[in-house]
């Protein structure tokens, strides 16, 4: 069996014997660069990646090797340049690094017919499964589930509000993925209030009007991510309008997510105001202590890690606020340890707080955009500036991230701190960074790393 084919068979039996997440993060973009007189080298494309497969997999892959014919006396695991595969990001720059791209699980369900390289449709890991219930979601939970058993039959339309980093985009998402699973030839489309929008000037400008009004109204199910950000957009409004009325009326399902009721949105249109409000209006709130304690054990818990009770009610106290800034918190934790080779316990947690205390309560943003730029070795002008090289489209989109987080800064205002003409490009930007978080170890370490510079 020739190196390539060898390395294939065995990627195949890893895939079944450890998680998708773990698969993609840490094996997919490997393979076998050499085989003879006792020694494996495996090629791995950064050095995250590396030490991963020698701390936590080694044994794994010796032992896959062993069944498929190869006896290694030693396995070696050297960084590759050559394996870099070229993938276009959201700005059109290329990135040779493949940790950056996006997994290809949460690409699928795109339908033919205006279809564009930025409809992402569902995202598989959002489940019910993995959705933590408490206190100031479990209204909202038990009205998505009840949806994803009879969908259009009651809570229709669903419109879930809350503040930001508090799951509603997770939910409304698990309810297309159950309702896909259990129907796949059903028609379930997510979209972002984002998309929604270029899609429809995209078909204005190509007069492609029909295709457009055709693809969304003829779904079963359309989830809506956003709905807040129609405020101001008449024309966008109007279209809203009509496919919202054209589905209401044969019985589809429509769920929406706000960061505001209905009745706060300005600039919404009175017509989509009493619509949106028809079904069922959920407010979710942030989560409580225990709630808290328990996605901090469920999130460590999908990166292989155990985390003691005492570590996840000393996060779960330290950090109050949403969900997103929770695992961000976990994230530099288990980015920390990961580095060390060290578990994380209570001494070590408590110190990297007691480390953390003397930060001063604000930064600016000019002082985020000039230390990412020092970070990634490259010019606070190249930040900002119209360049789409390869090297400074990640930067920027992590400065847009650490904006969002750290200063909670409203998209327009990133936007314009960027150099950006459109607050959608910022939009983009923070939710791919929020959502490479979970599966890409050297964004992790790249935010980890920023992060603790921030304030020194």
């Amino acid at each position: 069996m020739q190196e390539g084919a060898l390395w294939q068979a065995v990627l195949g039996e890893i895939e079944l014997s450890i998680s998708r997440g773990n698969f993609v993060t840490w094996f997919k973009n490997t393979r076998l660069l050499r085989s003879k007189d006792g020694l494996v080298v495996i090629g791995v494309p950064n050095i995250f990646i590396k030490n991963q497969l020698e701390r936590k997999f080694n044994d794994l892959v010796v032992e896959i090797l062993a069944k498929n014919g190869l006896k290694p006396e030693r396995v070696e695991y050297k960084i590759h340049s050559d394996m870099s595969a070229q993938s276009k990001n959201s700005e059109g720059a290329v990135l040779r690094n493949p940790v950056y791209a996006r997994p290809a699980q949460t690409q699928k369900r795109v339908i033919a017919s205006v279809t564009h390289s930025y409809r992402q449709g569902l995202n598989e890991r959002y489940t019910f499964e993995n959705f933590v219930v408490g206190a100031g979601n479990e209204l909202a939970y038990a009205a998505c589930q009840a949806i994803a058993e009879n969908p259009g039959k009651k809570y229709n339309p669903l419109f879930v509000y809350g503040g930001v980093g508090i799951g509603k985009t997770h939910l409304i998402q698990a309810v297309g993925n159950a309702i896909t699973a259990r129907k796949p030839s059903g028609k379930v489309v997510y979209a972002s209030t984002e998309q929604f929008v270029q899609e429809f000037v995209d078909s204005l400008r190509f007069k492609k009007s029909t295709d457009f009004a055709a693809y969304y109204r003829s779904t079963d199910v359309l989830i809506v991510d956003d709905v807040h950000f129609l405020e101001g957009k008449e024309k966008i409004q109007e279209e809203f309008f009509h496919t919202f009325n054209a589905l209401h009326q044969a019985n589809k399902q429509i769920i929406m997510s706000s960061d505001k009721p209905p009745k706060d949105i300005p600039t919404l249109e009175e017509r989509l105001r009493s619509r949106f409000a028809w079904g069922m209006t959920i407010d979710m709130q942030n989560p409580d202590f225990e709630t808290r304690c328990a996605i901090l054990q469920a999130k460590a818990s999908s990166q292989n890690v155990v985390l003691q009770h005492e570590v996840a009610e000393l996060l779960a106290m330290r950090v109050q606020s949403n969900i997103r800034e929770l695992e961000g918190v976990l994230n530099q934790v288990l980015a920390f340890c990961e580095m060390r080779d060290i578990e994380p316990g209570i001494e070590v947690v408590t110190s990297l707080f007691e480390s953390n205390k003397m930060r001063p309560k604000h930064i600016s943003a000019r002082q985020i955009v000039e230390r990412t730029a020092k970070h990634f070795h490259i010019t606070v002008e190249d930040v900002v500036g119209p360049k789409r090289d390869k090297d400074i489209v990640v930067p920027r989109q992590v400065a847009m991230y650490i904006l969002r987080s750290e200063l909670h800064m409203s998209f327009p205002k990133i936007a314009r701190e960027l150099g950006r003409k459109d607050h959608t490009t910022a939009i983009h930007s923070v939710e791919k960074i929020e959502k490479e978080l979970s599966y890409n170890g050297e964004i992790s370490q790249h935010i980890s790393e920023l992060r603790g510079r921030l304030y020194v």
